[in-house]
């Protein structure tokens, strides 16, 4: 990370629907569980991250969980923050669906249309 303020939120995106009500720790992705660290994206990497590692998916939901929550097991790598550890519904505060419309070849237009909700 920088040197500057850490973000308010830090965002977590899967390929589904969580389950309701949340687990107090969600179940770790196979790259997640792979890596040894829960991948998250700051609020401006959300677009690059989603037209890199989702170009192929139309929808697909974005949990938001604030920093403050998980500071303390994040460690910023490659200016991406990496969770060493896991969460659940104690730090999730919210999710939302993002979808592509027919047309759309990327995240952008997806993500304009919520950015006040990824903040």
């Amino acid at each position: 990370m920088s040197e500057s303020a850490p973000p308010k939120y830090v965002y977590k995106i899967v390929p589904a629907r969580p389950p309701s009500p949340l687990p107090r720790e969600l179940p770790l992705s196979e790259l997640d569980a792979a890596d040894g660290f829960v991948h998250l994206s700051t609020a401006q990497q959300v677009p690059g991250t989603l037209n890199l590692f989702f170009k192929s998916t139309a929808s697909l939901y974005i949990l938001r969980v604030p920093y403050d929550k998980i500071g303390a097991q994040t460690k910023w790598e490659n200016t991406f923050p990496h969770l060493y550890g896991n969460f659940g519904a104690d730090e999730v505060e919210s999710f939302e669906e993002f979808k592509r419309e027919d047309g759309e070849e990327s995240w952008d237009k997806a993500v304009e249309r919520q950015k006040a909700w990824l903040i």
